[in-house]
């Protein structure tokens, strides 16, 4: 009787050795992934214009800067209105910077007022006055909080103050502190 039970241990452990082979020897299944790297931006197209050294369309990288696109075009001219542009702000594909000369620079500034309701003949934007579009000029202003500025200022009656816009929803310390300097509530009563 010990020599069955010997034959059947035996057969057990070879059927599990044989198992265990099988399961170590077979390749995976299925395919492995691949994880692609992020998409870069592609570069941006600008076309500088005015008062440079080389006016013409650029290709910068994205994120690039007024600044980046006034030194591709070689610089401003020697009567190139220097404070006229925000060389700070980001540039957009597609977008066209026109350098003005200090005589274009201040027959605009004396128009201006009339041409752009919303815009205070400082270059700053009256939020008691300015459209969606003049809003969503301001750094981190988009369409939506344009909106909200606009619907605010139906409901309360103009801003009185700056600090005001700490009122609209989705405009925080953040934002305030980027668009304070641009912006004024003149004519307000």
């Amino acid at each position: 009787m010990k020599s069955w039970w010997a034959i059947a241990f035996s057969v057990v452990l070879t059927l599990l050795a044989a198992g265990a082979l099988l399961l170590v020897s077979r390749s995976p299944r299925g395919a492995a992934i691949q994880l692609n790297p992020p998409p870069t931006p592609g570069p941006l197209v600008v076309h500088v214009a005015g008062a440079v050294a080389s006016p013409g369309v650029y290709h910068l990288p994205a994120g690039s800067r007024i600044q980046d696109a006034i030194t591709a075009a070689g610089g401003f001219l020697p009567e190139a209105d220097q404070q006229a542009l925000n060389l700070a702000a980001k540039l957009k594909d597609g977008q066209m910077i026109r350098a003005l000369m200090l005589s274009e620079s201040a027959d605009t500034q004396s128009t201006q007022p009339e041409s752009a309701p919303g815009v205070y003949s400082g270059g700053v934007i009256n939020v008691n006055t300015a459209t969606a579009e003049e809003l969503e000029t301001l750094p981190k202003i988009g369409p939506v909080l344009a909106q909200r500025i606009i619907e605010y200022r139906q409901a309360n009656g103009p801003f009185t103050s700056l600090e005001q816009l700490l009122e609209v929803a989705g405009i925080g310390d953040e934002i305030y502190a980027a668009i304070k300097e641009l912006v004024t509530v003149d004519g307000a009563p």
